[in-house]
């Protein structure tokens, strides 16, 4: 890789000192830091073609760099000494450079780290079966399967195989064995990654994303098989996850997908990122889907899948919950501002509904100050 330039050592570093998530670069514009979900301009001139492309091109990797030439667009990762790591899409706009570099963290943080209840940690360490992590993009789904695999890392003597695009949170052997594969420089790609993924001994396995047939095909399959699967797809709650993966397939084989899926899905974890009431950042808010006999028979039956948000809503037992439930206590803790919660949530009008019944907001910080004092 050629030497980084220095304008974009200073612009990485400042995504660091600013506490933001991405770094936007297009041509001729003010670079843009995304910070606590808005987009907010560094420094107070625009780069030119030239130098974008300059800068993004001295973060490429030779094999990269040729990719990008031929492809107009490029995923990789990149490490600066002294800042961090960064995800990096590259791509072309009206003939010229861009990119979004996205800092991920240095090391993994802890499920408990990320504010994820006890249910996840116990879906983490299943022996056998299909976990989902879903949201939008930027929601923080790889940060939480990085809080998955160091868990596993921590507490099983298992082999650890990681399928992604590119390699994001960087894991070291604990009491597990880890191997990471990325998508150009230790494969060609998705499809001889997961041929081969089978005889390498795997126990658990992370598949990046679910992206087409091929790749649902090949995670349900290692499920059915004994292995521990874990994977993301762009979904936004759990009845949309299991439409969206029985949708990859063809009409006639969706009933046959769905009796498997209903016996190897042992969790969904949905989440969105929604601002802090004290502008600190934002919190991950998160719907949990626990495999029980009634999931399975809701995924299993087309005609019961409408159900499943009940079933969720209603399972708190087994640690499920809704994305709305959860909003509904972040809000009573003083956590998320009743206006913003309301924004985010699933069915607004059903959420305040929920929020009148549960009391006003605040009482439940209130309380706690009160008790505290």
């Amino acid at each position: 890789m050629t030497e980084l330039s220095g304008g974009l050592v200073m612009l990485l570093a400042a995504v660091r000192r600013h506490g933001a998530s991405d770094l936007h670069l297009r041509p001729d514009t003010t670079p843009k830091l995304r910070i606590s979900g808005t987009l907010v301009p560094v420094g107070d001139r625009a780069y030119g073609g030239s130098e974008v492309d300059h800068m993004v091109r001295s973060s490429m990797p030779p094999a990269v760099l040729a990719g990008f030439e031929a492809d107009n667009e490029a995923d990789y990762a990149v490490t600066v000494d002294g800042v961090g790591r960064f995800r990096v899409n590259a791509f072309r706009t009206r003939a010229d450079t861009g990119a979004v570099l996205r800092l991920v963290s240095d090391h993994p943080l802890t499920l408990a780290e990320l504010g994820m209840p006890e249910v996840v940690s116990r879906l983490a360490l299943v022996p056998r079966g299909l976990v989902l992590v879903t949201g939008p993009t930027g929601s923080g789904k790889t940060t939480t399967l990085a809080g998955i695999v160091d868990l596993v890392n921590e507490q099983r003597a298992v082999h650890v195989l990681t399928l992604e695009d590119p390699i994001e949170v960087l894991h070291h052997d604990k009491r597990a064995t880890v191997t990471q594969r990325e998508l150009g420089s230790d494969t060609r790609d998705w499809g001889s990654a997961l041929r081969s993924a089978m005889r390498q001994d795997p126990d658990v396995m992370l598949i990046g994303e679910l992206r087409d047939v091929d790749t649902v095909r090949s995670a349900i399959s290692a499920a059915e098989t004994g292995h521990a699967v874990f994977t993301t797809m762009h979904t936004m709650d759990a009845r949309e996850t299991v439409l969206r993966l029985v949708d990859f397939f063809p009409p006639h084989e969706q009933q046959r997908v769905r009796m498997t899926l209903s016996s190897v899905l042992q969790g969904i974890v949905c989440q969105r990122l929604v601002p802090r009431a004290d502008g600190t950042g934002r919190v991950c808010v998160s719907e949990i889907a626990v495999a029980d006999a009634r999931l399975a028979d809701a995924v299993a039956d087309p005609d019961k899948t409408s159900t499943i948000p009940d079933i969720v809503a209603s399972g708190d037992y087994s640690g499920m919950r809704t994305f709305d439930q959860h909003l509904v206590e972040l809000v009573h803790d003083g956590v998320v501002d009743l206006r913003a919660a309301t924004a985010a949530a699933s069915n607004p009008h059903d959420f305040s509904v929920m929020v009148r019944r549960a009391g006003r907001p605040g009482e439940r910080a209130a309380e706690h100050g009160r008790a505290s004092t």
